[in-house]
């Protein structure tokens, strides 16, 4: 008998009717002989409504009463979601992460998880019963609470299918896959049918909000087949339609046809960018101005560094629009008066576009059609990072619709097969 996770998003938990439905589409799962486990989240607008409420008492609520107070919302829709089950005939217990137990450290807010402890899980699967398992939090070595930080209902249902060796941790949400960009930006998007964890974990690095990015390579390191599926569908459909919709997340070697070059576009506005004039061109610099940054809990994404006439150099980087207020000051209270830099700009104007696909590996171009794209349109590119697997560019943030439609016309997104590759090879 095979055992399936399921994980259900805020959306999908919004009301009485939603979770009504959530329950029938469980029952249907569980009535065709499957082992299920699911994970939901809080309903829609809780965790921020509750977390709202901390702010107003507290300019800076203590960390392990905020993880003691958001772990409330997952609590009550799994309760709410075992009602639903039970009144139709199915039997079902909700669960609260201590009572797993679901171990983690103790960095509150953004914990991460350690082990699970299957034994209770599993006797309630064999005995039946649909397990509901409180999504988002955990417990760490002191018994307190903890929470996985916003999205981390992804990370545990993955993190339960690994444990029990699912067949698939099917994640529902209110869309129905994942597509080529946002439908938004570009109408003719198109919802891929499989896409490979690496790619996966590229979209959501640099943008995509389909998946929590740590569920995606959790989900990579344990080879969890993991599907992104609508909960909006009738949930009377077929169980073997259901298991063919959405997009399934995989591995490259699974893949049954040759790879597309570029698979997606992702972008995120989420950017500000510094540059820093006339440095001195010696070594160590770069740690003496990121250094102090990475000191204050500050991710630094992309760099650049130019070497000018003498012995000087700019230096370019980006971070978070909103550690940029943060970073402004750090630079100009310890990183200038030791380097000696020249003029500061900071840029909260930009933006991040980027190309995603293994295919990438293996066909020469792809970066130069991708820059022709951007050149026809007008669009400068001010930096530039490379992998693999993708190619990102920051451009100023008015720019950034037309970048991303220009791109997936440029690369044939819109057609499952069509001449991304060939005209690559030209």
């Amino acid at each position: 008998m095979s055992t399936v996770v399921m994980k259900f998003g805020g959306t999908s938990m919004g009301s009485v009717e939603r979770i009504t439905n959530v329950a029938r589409r469980v029952a249907k799962w569980h009535a065709a002989g499957y082992k299920v486990v699911v994970v939901p989240s809080a309903m829609s607008g809780e965790t921020n409504r509750l977390l709202g409420l901390a702010a107003e008492l507290a300019a800076e609520p203590e960390p392990r009463e905020l993880d003691m107070l958001a772990t409330t919302g997952e609590q009550a829709s799994s309760a709410l979601l075992a009602m639903a089950l039970i009144n139709l005939g199915v039997p079902a217990r909700s669960f609260a992460s201590w009572q797993i137990p679901i171990r983690t450290d103790n960095a509150y807010t953004r914990a991460r998880i350690r082990s699970i402890d299957d034994k209770r899980l599993r006797g309630e699967l064999d005995q039946g019963r649909v397990a509901i398992v409180a999504g988002f939090q955990g417990i760490d070595e002191e018994g307190h609470l903890t929470t996985l930080g916003r999205g981390g209902s992804d990370t545990s249902a993955v993190a339960m299918a690994a444990t029990l060796g699912a067949e698939e941790c099917m994640i529902f949400t209110d869309v129905d896959g994942v597509y080529t960009t946002d439908p938004r930006v570009v109408p003719e998007a198109r919802r891929m049918r499989v896409i490979t964890f690496e790619e996966m974990l590229e979209l959501a690095s640099l943008g995509s909000k389909i998946l929590q990015n740590r569920a995606v390579e959790f989900a990579g390191k344990y080879r969890v087949p993991v599907r992104v599926l609508s909960s909006l569908t009738d949930p009377d459909m077929p169980i073997e339609e259901e298991k063919q919709s959405g997009t399934l997340i995989t591995f490259e070697e699974d893949q049954k046809m040759e790879a597309a070059v570029v698979s997606g576009i992702a972008y995120s506005r989420d950017e500000a960018k510094f540059t820093l004039r006339k440095v001195p061109d010696t070594p160590g610099i770069a740690y003496a101005i990121l250094g102090p940054i990475a000191e204050a809990n500050i991710d630094v994404d992309m760099i650049l560094q130019n070497l000018s006439a003498e012995g000087m150099t700019d230096f370019s980087f980006t971070v978070s629009r909103k550690d940029g207020p943060h970073t402004q000051e750090i630079i100009e209270k310890v990183v200038q008066p030791v380097i000696g830099a020249g003029e500061v700009a900071y840029d909260d104007k930009v933006c991040k576009v980027s190309i995603v696909g293994i295919g990438m590996r293996s066909h020469a171009g792809v970066a130069s059609t991708m820059f022709q794209a951007l050149s026809d349109e007008g669009i400068n590119i001010q930096m530039i990072s490379t992998s693999e697997i993708k190619t990102s560019v920051i451009i100023a943030d008015k720019y950034m619709e037309l970048a991303v439609r220009a791109l997936h016309r440029a690369f044939d997104l819109e057609q499952e097969n069509g001449a991304n590759a060939a005209v690559l090879d030209q």
